[in-house]
């Protein structure tokens, strides 16, 4: 999917792991995210026109192939924080971050921030909170904690 990016590059919903958006950027940032969302609409309305079914509800095809891209975009659509790291790779905003999954067709999202931030003791608050926005666009997300007790949504489509 692509859209206008600063300068008229493809698309990339924020995974957690690039640089965050300047302030300045902000406003148009949410344009392209707000199209980019159309877009996805869209191709799942087309998608399951044959069937019948909600385009909301499940997620087109190329989403579960592109799981990281497709749960990025579903959380930075419902208003969730990215994570953000500058130029030498150390993360300086607290947010989420996605990648992938241990299964084909997942994906992992954790909650991340620069040392001192506490992010380890907002991660289930806020992790919580990413449940619905994903949820809203056909993504199961459920809760584990892992490896130093801590905890990360995996997410797989829903059945439809």
């Amino acid at each position: 999917m692509t859209a206008g990016h600063g300068g008229g590059g493809t698309f990339a919903a924020a995974t957690g792991d690039g640089p965050p958006v300047p302030p300045a950027d902000v406003e148009q940032r949410s344009r392209e995210v707000r199209a980019a969302l159309d877009g996805l609409l869209q191709i799942r309305r087309l998608t399951h026109r044959r069937d019948g079914g909600d385009p909301k509800a499940v997620p087109a095809d190329w989403e579960r192939r592109q799981p990281v891209r497709a749960v990025a975009l579903a959380l930075e659509s419902g208003g969730l924080t990215p994570s953000g790291v500058d130029a030498s790779g150390a993360r300086i905003v607290t947010g989420y971050r996605v990648r992938p999954g241990d299964r084909p067709g997942t994906a992992v999202v954790e909650w991340l921030g620069p040392a001192g931030s506490g992010a380890a003791q907002e991660e289930a608050a806020t992790l919580g909170a990413c449940v619905p926005a994903l949820a809203r666009l056909g993504w199961e997300a459920l809760l584990y904690k892992g490896p130093r007790g801590r905890r990360f949504l995996e997410v797989e489509p829903m059945a439809g």
